[in-house]
C-alpha cells in the first residue's frame, strides 16, 4: 500500500512539474508562473525565444551559453527563465495549449519573429533589455545581463 501511494505522489509531482518547467528544471514555460516567481523572488525574467529543432543559432546559444555551469549557476542566483519554444519536426511539436501560449508571447514580445531573441524583463513583464541572442561567449552574455539587473 505504501509503495502504492508513493508511487502515485511521484507520479503527481511529475506531472506538476511537466507544465512549468523543460526537462532539466531551470526554464519555465508559462508566463504567468515566471511573473510570480520573479516578484517573489525580485528577479528580472530572462525570456528566450527559440526554434529548437530547426534554428542553428538558437542550438549554438543553447550550446554555447544555456547549457554551461557558469550560466546556470548565475541564472540560479538572479533570473526567472523562461523559454518560449517554437519547434518544427512533427515529433518535438508542443502541446496545443503551449504552442498557443507560445504564440501569444511572441505577438506580444517577438512580432518580427527573430530567433533566438533574449528578452529581460521586470517582473512585471516589462522590456527591460534586448540581449544579443547570437552571443557564444557566456561570460560576455552575463555581462550583458549584469548591466541591467540593478536598474
Amino acid at each position: 500500500m505504501k509503495t502504492l501511494i508513493r508511487t502515485g505522489i511521484l507520479f503527481l509531482i511529475i506531472v506538476l512539474f511537466s507544465f512549468t518547467t523543460d526537462s532539466n528544471g531551470l526554464w519555465l514555460t508559462n508566463f504567468e508562473t515566471a511573473k510570480k516567481e520573479a516578484k517573489v523572488e525580485n528577479k528580472k525574467i530572462l525570456i528566450s525565444f527559440s526554434g529548437s529543432d530547426w534554428c542553428s543559432n538558437c542550438k549554438r546559444l543553447e550550446k554555447a551559453v544555456f547549457d554551461t555551469p557558469v550560466f546556470k549557476e548565475f541564472a540560479k542566483d538572479n533570473l526567472v527563465l523562461l523559454n518560449a519554444d517554437f519547434p518544427m519536426r512533427k515529433n518535438n511539436k508542443l502541446s496545443k495549449e503551449q504552442t498557443s501560449h507560445n504564440e501569444a508571447l511572441a505577438e506580444k514580445y517577438n512580432k518580427k519573429g527573430v530567433f533566438p531573441t533574449t528578452l529581460l524583463l521586470d517582473n512585471y513583464g516589462e522590456v527591460v533589455a534586448k540581449i544579443d541572442g547570437k552571443q557564444n561567449d557566456v561570460n560576455l552574455f552575463i555581462d550583458q545581463i549584469k548591466n541591467y539587473l540593478n536598474k
